[in-house]
């Protein structure tokens, strides 16, 4: 199933302005400004449902794919090139509501957007909020550290692979189950941006899995979505 969504984001903020005084001109001051803007936000996505999905049901578990740079676009058929899209393209079962969004050309991967887009899709589908999952790889290895440091008591697991982030943010989701992946002869986002994000993890006290594949150039994510196990992992953590 393909869409394209459409949606606004409210977003407040304050601004400081720097005026003069009518009673001291020579003394600036700084008054409290509220900026209240709508943000439109406009993204084509893929949407497949688990088999037992009833709107009246059980509410389903949430698998949130971010792809990488190649496959940024105005295609939606390339965004099933890696990952699960291709998986469940392929005919194989999921037992999760996978979204799988696109990036534009020469974008990167925006939390707001992606916030934006969860809240959307929760909205409007019956979804476990106890049970949504995030994993991306490369371009979109970087967007899961980033949306997973932006909206940390969302997730109740994640499984970057091949990315990378600022490592002062793992504080903010050190409680999160984390497993990474990547490989160790990878030349376009090198081990060591996982490596970095590993360590930083564990000094702020947090638990991480870390798989290195010792033989995998970039492609690192074939094999890591292949493997059962990550969604047996990712399912064996539901949040309070």
């Amino acid at each position: 199933m393909k869409r394209a969504i459409t949606f606004g984001l409210v977003v407040s903020l304050l601004s400081g302005l720097m005026f003069a005084s009518p009673s001291h001109a020579d003394e600036p001051s700084q008054q409290a400004m509220e900026l209240d803007v709508t943000i439109q936000v406009r993204m084509r996505y893929l949407i497949s449902l688990p088999e037992d999905y009833s709107a009246d049901g059980k509410p389903v578990p949430l698998l949130l794919f971010l792809h990488g740079a190649g496959e940024r676009g105005s295609d939606l058929n390339k965004v099933k090139k890696h990952g699960p899209p291709k998986l469940i393209e392929g005919g194989k079962s999921m037992p999760f509501l996978v979204v799988s969004p696109q990036c534009e050309s020469g974008q990167r991967w925006e939390p707001y957007q992606l916030t934006a887009l969860l809240d959307e899709v929760i909205r409007t589908h019956n979804v476990d909020e106890s049970r949504v999952y995030l994993s991306g790889l490369s371009m979109g290895g970087f967007g899961t550290w980033a949306l997973a440091a932006y909206t940390p008591d969302r997730f109740a697991a994640i499984a970057p692979i091949c990315g990378g982030g600022e490592s002062f943010l793992t504080r903010q989701i050190k409680d999160v189950p984390i497993w990474v992946f990547h490989g160790a002869k990878d030349s376009v986002v090198p081990l060591e941006r996982s490596e970095v994000m590993v360590e930083a993890l564990k000094k702020a006290g947090g638990e991480p899995r870390f798989t290195v594949y010792p033989d995998a150039e970039h492609d690192s994510w074939t094999e890591t979505y292949n493997n059962p196990e990550l969604y047996t992992w990712l399912l064996s953590h539901q949040k309070n």
